[in-house]
């Protein structure tokens, strides 16, 4: 028994993962409760095999005409009842017919494929939303879209060429085959599949060999395209550091990698289009010997040796796209994986099955035990008990590594608390729906990230259907309203990439008037001003203190001198509550927060 090699190993798992993602696409062309999705699909198709059944008779009105004006040929006439030019124009018509009714194919299954594509598109790009914070962190943007992008493209092609080239490729070589034994004999068909049959090896065993070296190219693509996304989202930290040489060199490293495996990818190309021409015009070279001694011996007519050759060119056409349709398909089915890989990733926090809406009656936020850990051997929270009363202000603050801003990511339910539960009025976060959670908290982070839009859109991002005079009104509250009315196009000034045209202080103000139009009942503070110097960071603590008004208020800081006025502050160290208490009871206590007082307000001199 032959041993099986990690070769073989490999090509069998291809064809079952290429097998199961087939299986993937199928419902998006026969869905179950879009019938009329199946009737285009069915009259494709028909139009499809209408069109080859035309293809394979027009070689016989090309033979009857030629048959028609030899001199010692028969009259075609008396066979079809038609001349030589009408068999001219029946041949031209057969071929005009062909041509029309695939363009006629396309038409009708163009709708089917296109809802395909946006239907995968969209699933695709809702599933990365659903996937955990966890996940985001640890993929690359870049290769995010480039996955998306190719997948969508490979489903394209898999689609249009599958089921328009492969398909009818074989459908129209096993007609032939059948006209070739009918009207010839045993041989020429033993000559076109023995021809057919080393094609098809030579062309599967090549590409095979092709696709290893493509899926590296793709690699070291999706590496460059990684490494010049990460660079250009980081300007301005490779402008301070003079790192534009270093930058360039790592991409361009990276493109010398995709620029060996592209060549390789280019010379086995060669190699392939070479040996396909080869057998071919061997095959065609053998047939057309067959005929022209069956000519010469006057078994056959010159039109039946200008048919054979006309149905040899009508085999070799297709053939001579196969490789590559054969390559692109494997390619695609690769592409295409890696697409439903990403769809198959399970989501770490998701909704239980008939998950309710949160009610939200007063804002109270509860933590009970509260234990986590981003790493299950590293513990960052170990048993946090906090009770945020309705229309408290609560800081939270700590050294950094204390687990400060982890529980904003519980609150907001980025994560799952691996022991207790966190309650927002009585309800534990895990029992209702995500989407009515992230209703109900708004969240002005340290840094405000901006859409590359305009500014009415992103404080507009808050909520979608505000009216025009909702989304000043907030603007004015975050006392960003005047400063916009100085831009030459108003709310209509685009932002930037990440808001980078904007400062510090005007991208934080559009946060704030962001999350003032959405008006949610809990208001969580993450360092919110700690990136701002601090003239700017006190203009918008009025405006943060003024939007906390009536809500119950979770602030996460680290510049101490901005949560004076809390109702409670929190301070944790290692993971847990070591004191909590208003401002001047805790530097009365000259504990760990009047140790963090001090410590900053020595700094602040300096």
């Amino acid at each position: 028994m032959r041993r099986l090699t990690k070769t073989d190993a490999n090509l069998s798992n291809a064809k079952v993962q290429g097998i199961a993602v087939i299986r993937r696409v199928i419902p998006y062309l026969w869905p179950e409760d879009q019938t009329w999705v199946k009737r285009r699909v069915i009259l494709a198709l028909a139009v499809l095999v209408l069109s080859k059944l035309i293809a394979v008779t027009t070689p016989i009105f090309y033979k009857q005409a030629v048959d028609a004006l030899a001199p010692e040929g028969t009259d075609a006439a008396t066979v079809l009842g038609l001349g030589a030019v009408g068999l001219t124009l029946a041949y031209g018509l057969a071929r005009l017919m062909t041509v029309g009714f695939q363009q006629l194919r396309d038409v009708i299954f163009t709708r089917v494929g296109q809802r395909a594509l946006r239907q995968l598109a969209l699933e695709t790009f809702t599933h990365i939303h659903r996937l955990s914070m966890r996940y985001h962190i640890t993929r690359k943007t870049g290769g995010l879209s480039r996955i998306i992008e190719r997948g969508v493209k490979g489903v394209d092609f898999l689609l249009r060429f599958l089921l328009f080239s492969m398909g009818p490729l074989v459908l129209e070589l096993l007609m032939i085959s059948v006209i070739l034994f009918f009207l010839f004999d045993v041989w020429y068909l033993a000559v076109v599949v023995l021809t057919i049959a080393l094609y098809v090896w030579f062309t599967f065993k090549v590409t095979e060999w092709r696709v290893k070296i493509r899926k590296e190219m793709n690699d070291q693509d999706t590496d460059a395209n990684q490494k010049a996304i990460d660079s250009l989202l980081n300007f301005e930290t490779v402008k301070y550091f003079g790192a534009e040489r270093w930058e360039a060199d790592r991409y361009d490293r990276a493109m010398a990698n995709y620029e060996d495996a592209a060549i390789r990818t280019n010379y086995s190309l060669a190699f392939l289009n070479f040996g396909q021409s080869f057998l071919i015009t061997g095959g065609l070279v053998a047939v057309m010997i067959m005929a022209a001694v069956g000519v010469q011996r006057g078994d056959l007519t010159v039109g039946d040796f200008v048919m054979v050759n006309a149905y040899m060119i009508q085999i070799t056409m297709p053939l001579n796209f196969l490789g590559t349709v054969y390559r692109e398909i494997r390619q695609a089915l690769i592409d295409m994986g890696d697409m439903f890989d990403l769809l198959g990733q399970p989501a770490e926090v998701t909704d239980k099955p008939g998950a309710s809406d949160l009610k939200v009656t007063g804002g109270r936020v509860t933590l009970q035990n509260v234990a986590f850990g981003y790493d299950p051997e590293r513990p960052i929270l170990k048993g946090i008990d906090l009770d945020v009363e309705p229309g408290q202000t609560v800081a939270i603050v700590g050294s950094s590594g204390s687990g400060k801003s982890t529980i904003g990511r519980l609150l907001f339910r980025f994560y799952d608390v691996i022991g207790g539960a966190l309650l927002i009025d009585g309800q534990d976060v895990r029992d209702v729906s995500q989407e009515s959670l992230h209703a109900q908290i708004g969240v002005v982070p340290q840094d405000t990230v901006l859409f590359n839009d305009t500014i009415h859109y992103n404080i507009a991002y808050g909520r979608p259907d505000a009216s025009e005079d909702d989304i000043i009104a907030a603007a004015k509250a975050a006392k960003i309203h005047d400063f916009v009315q100085t831009l030459p196009d108003g709310y209509q000034t685009t932002v930037g990439e990440r808001g980078l045209k904007l400062s510090g202080g005007e991208k934080q103000r559009v946060g704030i008037a962001r999350t003032l139009l959405k008006n949610p009942p809990i208001l969580l503070l993450d360092e919110a001003t700690s990136a701002l110097d601090t003239e700017t960071e006190r203009d918008i603590q009025a405006e943060l203190k003024a939007m906390g008004e009536g809500r119950t208020v979770i602030t996460i800081a680290h510049r101490l001198s901005t949560i004076q006025d809390a109702d409670r502050i929190v301070v944790l160290e290692n993971g847990v509550i070591v004191e909590q208490g208003k401002h001047d009871e805790l530097l009365t206590a000259d504990g760990r927060y009047a140790f963090l007082w001090n410590r900053q307000s020595e700094e602040e001199l300096l």
